[in-house]
């Protein structure tokens, strides 16, 4: 089962409050102190909200509930509806090679710089990616729906936006590989 990690950032009052009532919880209950911040492993964790009552640039997949007191109930749900925008979030977020492919919003990024991509594009990437190697006529078949003797070179198009695109953003001019085997993702 993915468990779900609440992380309470420096405020244990609110830790306090939850760990007594941590058996009627969906979600297991840390403290997390001031100091210790930069010492936690974020990666260890599948699926984590961190609450805080401060805005903290520095942490991820964070809630900030700062107008206390609040009933339980209504912490208990904005906890709740935070982990759904989390799992949203990541759910949307693919990995190919070094990018971060994000479907909701159809941009593409590495470090902090990000790109737009049109829906066929992401279409055509995610084929791609999921056939390690694939010929134009399979992707016309299966991204376009084209039958296999339609001469087009709507393929070869967004293929060159698509490696445009990585060389003008990324400086990478092999994202999209091509040899006689096909078309793969670098």
């Amino acid at each position: 089962m993915n468990s779900k990690n609440l992380l309470i950032y420096d405020s244990v009052k609110l830790f306090q409050i939850l760990d007594e009532i941590k058996e009627n919880l969906n979600f297991k209950i840390n403290f997390i102190a001031k100091s210790e911040l930069s010492k936690i492993e974020f990666e260890k964790y599948n699926n984590y909200l961190v609450v805080t009552t401060e805005f903290n640039k520095d942490i991820k997949n964070c809630l900030v509930i700062n107008s206390l007191p609040k009933k339980i109930k209504q912490i208990i749900e904005l906890i709740n509806l935070g982990f759904l925008r989390n799992q949203f979030n990541n759910q949307s977020k693919i990995k190919i090679g070094k990018y971060i492919l994000d479907l909701n919003s159809r941009k593409i990024n590495f470090g902090k710089i990000n790109i737009d991509l049109t829906e066929k594009e992401c279409d055509l990437i995610l084929f791609i990616q999921a056939n390690k190697k694939v010929n134009l006529k399979k992707i016309q078949k299966n991204v376009w729906n084209y039958s296999s003797d339609l001469e087009t070179h709507t393929v070869e198009t967004h293929i060159y936006r698509i490696r445009k695109k990585m060389i003008d953003n990324f400086n990478d001019p092999s994202f999209i590989k091509f040899d006689k085997e096909g078309y793969s993702l670098n």
